[in-house]
């Protein structure tokens, strides 16, 4: 199905220094959350960070040193055990991150409630992940230790981010107490809420399928009135046996009020299904 309204063609070198862009402030966004909310409130949520607030509440350890100590050694593992595909926007990541914690380490915290703290540490996370993940990077930590050992246990790699960023949680509702374990997990899920939110965005397009008697003038409308591709499936009625072919076309939430106005001004006994369509890669919509 081809959509006809296209998006320009982005410079690469644009498209190359937007990355590292992404990767810097990603980055620094998840460093002033940790600061800001996570830390102050002992909210191990997992990854090196997690690591570094309970090495922080127990050995007094600068979070910023202890984040180094893991995520340079992982980086250099990674590279040795599984290939150079992390690169070097990976590599930023990894070192930039404690940068701008240990830079900040010194702000007054924005709460003193776990709770806030868990939600909005969690949504500053998954912001600045999300945000790193654009940059076609990550921050290094756990992740790459997780890839490691999916590749030499065989377990699946969200069983083996599960695993450890579980026992990070377990630590830490030992090393605190339960409440802070639970607030942890709270901040866990925000954080994998947000990512997606980010990776997807907050608008949904919509899946249009169309039965209808009057096929050639619906088709029409869509590509001319709405400018948008449609697509013709072939199909059966399921009581009579008799073809009844379907329009597929996939519409911005904001046209869909026009698309159903105009089915219904053409055919109103039209029998038209609409779905959720979370991500839509090509033209017309996101590139990939």
């Amino acid at each position: 199905m081809f959509n006809r309204k296209r998006n320009h063609t982005s410079n690469p070198r644009i498209e190359k220094i937007f990355e590292y862009i992404y990767i810097l402030l990603g980055s620094a966004i998840i460093a002033l959350s940790f600061n800001l909310f996570l830390l102050p409130n002992q909210i191990a949520s997992g990854g090196v960070s997690g690591i570094s607030t309970i090495t922080d509440s127990v050995f007094g350890w600068e979070p910023a040193y202890v984040q180094w100590a893991f995520n340079i050694p992982l980086f250099i593992a990674g590279v040795i055990l599984l290939g150079k595909q992390f690169g070097f926007k990976t590599l930023i990541g990894t070192i930039f991150l404690p940068f701008v914690v240990f830079l900040s380490n010194d702000m007054e915290p924005w709460t003193n409630d776990p709770l806030l703290g868990a939600l909005f540490g969690g949504i500053g996370i998954g912001l600045g992940l999300g945000i790193v993940f654009l940059g076609k990077a990550s921050t290094g930590g756990t992740d790459l230790a997780a890839q490691i050992i999916n590749k030499f246990t065989g377990l699946s790699l969200g069983t083996c981010v599960a695993l450890i960023d579980g026992l990070i949680v377990l630590t830490a509702a030992i090393v605190f107490d339960i409440e802070r374990g639970l607030y942890a997990l709270i901040a866990l899920y925000v954080t994998s809420k947000t990512i997606d939110l980010v990776q997807i965005g907050l608008g949904r397009s919509k899946m249009v399928m169309i039965i209808t008697g009057k096929q050639a003038e619906v088709r029409e409308g869509i590509l001319n009135k709405i400018d948008r591709g449609v697509t013709k499936l072939s199909a059966y009625g399921g009581y009579t046996d008799e073809e009844r072919p379907t329009l597929m076309c996939v519409v911005d939430q904001t046209e869909f009020t026009k698309l159903k106005q105009l089915v219904k001004s053409i055919d109103s006994t039209a029998f038209v299904v609409v779905m959720d369509a979370s991500e839509v890669l090509g033209e017309g919509f996101k590139r990939a």
